[in-house]
């Protein structure tokens, strides 16, 4: 009997160690998971638009990079974007899997980004447990490569002066100046990242390279430009809820909100709502177009790389001039010197009004996806109903882009000229962008927008 249990074990040995390892495959949906899990913790961390765009581009490049190193159809971007030097190389001998090791780097990047790691760890562990029980040889040697170039693009990363605007002073409001921009009700905050433009842009020359017309002459006399935007935007907002709050346009300037800073207040109690930002929301539109047209993972990254480096530069951009300008709000003049009862639909955010920032992200995003995916993409946008709005379909990106700007006059938040010249910033960012980025051979992805 003794001897036949040692059989039995023996066997039992002989088939664990002849256990042929699984290989890992990386899917896309693994990525978009990552993706919402960081978007879901900045909705919670409460990131500022701008912070947040920046949270989204350094781990996308980080994966890309490694993507560009294994798939011939890919170029680095070292040396086209600012000061990047290239990332250690890959060694297919030491069996690293690349897909593995970006979404590696994309997590470890990612992570060090935003403030709730924890809630983060939850689902990466999960990963890494998945991945080392499938092959541990293969997972420890793509984490190892993985690691090391997001250590390589941290030190990149960690020379855009992003740092050094921490402990830079608050912006000063001149209460002295009526043109320029006072914080708006209910919560008065001050205005947000005020020194936005000395961040390193990615492909910009400066945050000043496309430096807008200057918004209309500031003026209260009847006749004037700027005075005539003013009482559009009060018309407009009076028009479009004289029958209660259903009409298209408020529709719309709900739906591309994307105000993370909205304050509630009921009774002694102030809270905040929280809500994504605009450049998540572009973001959520480049994992809709990725999964409609069943992107490869190494094609999910770049679109999403590309996207969130003209999102970044777009707020680069914008900023430059919000804080140029200093520009008064619609909400607070109206108040002043038309209807001391009036409030726009949406809640003004904490920052000078020229450009409108959702107008330049919008412009800017709207213009590399049609890049990417071509024009006359037609796709169904539910980005917003975790929110309690419905889906909005729309023809193409860049049609997307035009509702998402005008919907910030709709919402009584920006004047025409802020949303106008906006879209057309962005657009010139997106432009640079396209022409200037060397990354996919061919340019545009084939797709079936049917499908």
């Amino acid at each position: 009997m003794k001897r036949y249990f040692s059989i039995i074990l023996l066997g039992l040995l002989f088939t664990a160690c002849s256990k042929k390892k699984e290989p890992i495959t990386i899917t896309q949906e693994e990525l978009h998971s990552v993706v919402d899990k960081v978007v879901e913790i900045m909705i919670h961390d409460i990131f500022s638009p701008p912070v947040a765009s920046r949270i989204f581009a350094y781990p996308n490049i980080a994966a890309y990079e490694i993507v560009a190193q294994a798939n011939p159809q890919y170029q680095s971007l070292a040396g086209q974007i600012k000061d990047l030097t290239p990332v250690p190389q890959l060694d297919s001998v030491q069996g690293i899997n690349p897909q593995l090791a970006a979404l590696i780097a994309h997590m470890n990047i990612s992570r060090q980004l935003i403030f709730s790691e924890q809630t983060f760890d939850v689902l990466q562990d999960s990963l890494f447990a998945s991945w080392k029980s499938k092959n541990e040889m293969e997972f420890e040697a793509s984490k190892k490569y993985g690691l090391e170039v997001a250590d390589h693009i941290k030190k990149w990363m960690a020379k855009d002066n992003y740092s050094q605007t921490r402990t830079m002073p608050k912006f000063t409001v001149n209460t002295d100046d009526p043109t320029r921009w006072q914080p708006t009700p209910p919560a008065y905050m001050d205005g947000i990242e005020p020194h936005w433009n000395k961040i390193r842009p990615f492909i910009l020359d400066s945050a000043s390279q496309f430096k807008p017309v200057p918004p209309p002459p500031f003026s209260l006399e009847k006749d004037s430009k700027f005075y005539k935007e003013l009482l559009e935007v009060y018309e407009t907002s009076n028009r479009i809820t004289e029958n209660g709050d259903e009409s298209e346009e408020v529709a719309i300037a709900k739906f591309w909100d994307c105000n993370p800073y909205v304050s509630v207040t009921r009774g002694h109690l102030m809270f905040a709502t929280k809500k994504i930002t605009p450049g998540a929301h572009w973001i959520g539109i480049t994992k809709i177009a990725c999964r409609k047209t069943d992107l490869s993972f190494d094609d999910t990254v770049f679109a999403y790389t590309k996207t969130s480096m003209a999102i970044a530069d777009a707020f680069i951009s914008c900023w430059d001039e919000k804080y140029r300008s200093n520009l008064i709000r619609p909400e607070t003049l109206i108040n002043q010197h038309i209807d001391e009862n009036w409030k726009p639909i949406l809640q003004t955010p904490p920052f000078p009004e020229y450009t409108s920032g959702h107008s330049v992200v919008s412009g800017a995003a709207g213009s590399v996806l049609t890049s990417i995916f071509g024009d006359n993409f037609s796709f169904e946008d539910d980005t917003e109903t975790p929110y309690g709005l419905p889906k909005r379909t729309f023809d193409s990106f860049n049609k997307a882009a035009n509702e998402a700007a005008i919907s910030r006059m709709y919402g009584g938040i920006h004047y025409r000229a802020a949303v106008e010249v906006g879209i057309g910033q962005g657009r010139k960012i997106a432009a640079l962008l396209n022409s200037k980025m060397k990354m996919k051979d061919n340019s545009t992805i084939a797709h079936n927008s049917k499908k």
